[in-house]
């Protein structure tokens, strides 16, 4: 398998990639067991130290939802502290990006044991029928 020819179909892999290592140093520092707010916190602190743009708890649209980040406006980032990752998560996470016409979300689950960060990759559908 040729990789560099499916290297120019990852979106955002540099941002990307600095986002997640950030969200492994959260997790090393905080451990598993914290609170959603505080892990945002954490990361918030972060990402200002990379001098990474970023905007915390936007709405999303006239939903009166809030998404956890937004990086360099390029970038969904949901921050989740539960046993398990469900499909609701990952609706949820969709209809941000639908919403918001952006093209990654990242899915992060602190509680886990090993951080393992989900690339959501935007649908290009109606999201008013597909992710209710």
């Amino acid at each position: 398998m040729n990789l560099d020819k499916h290297k120019n179909k990852i979106v955002y892999p540099e941002l990307s990639y600095t986002i997640t290592g950030v969200c492994f140093k959260v997790h090393n520092t905080l451990g598993r067991f914290s609170r959603e707010k505080q892990y945002g916190d954490a990361l918030e602190e972060l990402l200002k130290d990379e001098k990474i743009q970023y905007q915390r708890e936007c709405v999303v649209g006239n939903t009166g939802n809030r998404v956890d980040f937004v990086v360099e406006d390029k970038i969904v980032l949901e921050l989740k502290a539960k046993d398990t990752i469900t499909r609701e998560d990952y609706y949820q996470i969709q209809r941000y990006l639908q919403a918001m016409e952006m093209k990654l979300g990242l899915l992060i689950n602190f509680r886990s044991k090993y951080l393992k960060p989900t690339r959501v990759i935007k649908i290009d559908t109606d999201a008013r029928t597909k992710f209710v």
